[in-house]
């Protein structure tokens, strides 16, 4: 009788004898950070729904979008980590394959050379499918070596990490390049890698910043840059993005003008309102209140997700699911910061929010897996 209720007592995820009763364990959907995921959604189709200024056929397009994430969440939460972690190598081989392709037979959008298109069906970015298949792929080379990393396992991943990133950059898309690089180096620091080389690495790139200025950088980017310390000095150019962003997050006040009250969207000012610039249309509108509000549910999603990742059984499955949480942690930050002018102008959309469908669908896929490493546990 004691054995028994204490048995009962116990969480569904305390115990592999009984299996979990509740629908949503037996889907193994973790119901906290699903909600908290909802929450983001529908708040960012509330501002999304002001800034596509009535065009309803982008919005529909954005809620379908959602409806297929929701599809791929739940499917990817189905999914058992030792799957995972025999195919993270024919996911990355893919994703380098399809990188390849977008060099030759790419789609071009305002001078971007980043899309797939399958004639009739839909288009879509293979370098997002890089933010899940870099950090899985770095995860598995590294699950069944001694942590923390050597000289020459940490190369190796480096090596993983980089190819795709160059790849990406060469589209060119320096923000996706560098947040899949991020993804993969988010595994190494998981891993154990010791910040003396974290430290001895930052001072080789700030050794290399003049070389990478002068043969790395795209001029644009380097004009992005110079923005960045003085936007008035191409008020009508480069700097536009900039001091129209920060002017309609100024404007918005503590409380913000009101839903479709923003005149910087409105009127055409803002530039990209719907996608990268999305958060200036959030502060005009709703203020530092709606703002503050937005970043509190990415603070509990990222909470949510480090805490689940570190209730995984293996090692593989804490490397990934920790990589993705903090990827998404630098998803946000870059976004903001970019829209505030703290960062350069890189073109990273803010998670969940941002009108787009390639991206949403792979993080939502990401947090379904970071669900899975924590449900299967008990299986």
């Amino acid at each position: 009788m004691i054995q028994a209720d204490f048995q009962r007592t116990l969480s569904p995820y305390d115990s592999a004898a009984a299996k979990p009763s509740r629908w949503y364990f037996r889907l193994h959907i973790d119901p906290i950070l699903v909600g908290l995921l909802t929450v983001v959604i529908v708040y960012g189709l509330v501002v999304l729904r002001s800034a596509v200024d009535g065009n309803e056929g982008l919005y529909t397009a954005q809620i379908q979008r959602y409806a297929v994430a929701y599809v791929a969440l739940i499917v990817a939460a189905q999914i058992p980590p030792h799957f995972y972690l025999r195919i993270s190598p024919l996911v990355y081989v893919v994703g380098m394959l399809l990188l390849l392709l977008v060099l030759f037979f790419g789609v071009s959008v305002k001078g971007s050379q980043r899309w797939l298109e399958i004639p009739g069906l839909f288009r879509f970015q293979p370098s997002e499918l890089m933010k899940l298949a870099v950090p899985m792929a770095v995860a598995w080379y590294l699950q069944k070596r001694s942590l923390p990393p050597s000289l020459k396992y940490t190369a190796a991943c480096l090596v993983i990490m980089t190819l795709p990133a160059l790849l990406i950059g060469r589209q060119p898309d320096l923000g996706t390049s560098i947040l899949v690089f991020v993804a993969g180096f988010s595994v190494l620091l998981l891993a154990g890698l010791p910040w003396r080389l974290v430290l001895w690495a930052g001072l080789t790139i700030s050794a290399a910043a003049p070389l990478i200025w002068q043969f790395v950088l795209e001029g644009y980017q380097r004009q992005r840059v110079i923005t960045l310390f003085d936007p008035q000095s191409d008020p009508l150019g480069a700097g536009w993005n900039i001091i129209q962003s920060t002017t309609a997050i100024g404007s918005g006040g503590i409380f913000g003008k009101g839903l479709f009250q923003g005149s910087q969207s409105y009127l055409d000012f803002l530039p990209e309102a719907r996608t990268d610039f999305i958060v200036a249309v959030m502060g005009e509108e709703l203020g530092f209140v709606g703002v503050a509000f937005l970043l509190l549910m990415y603070l509990l999603i990222i909470a949510r997700g480090l805490w689940l990742a570190s209730q995984a059984g293996s090692t593989f499955g804490r490397l990934l699911a920790g990589a993705f949480v903090l990827t998404f942690f630098v998803y946000v930050f870059v976004n903001v910061a970019m829209v505030s002018g703290i960062l350069p102008v890189v073109g990273v959309p803010l998670p969940l929010v941002s009108y787009g469908g390639t991206s949403a669908i792979t993080l939502m896929a990401g947090f379904g897996v970071i669900m899975s490493v924590r449900t299967h546990k008990a299986w």
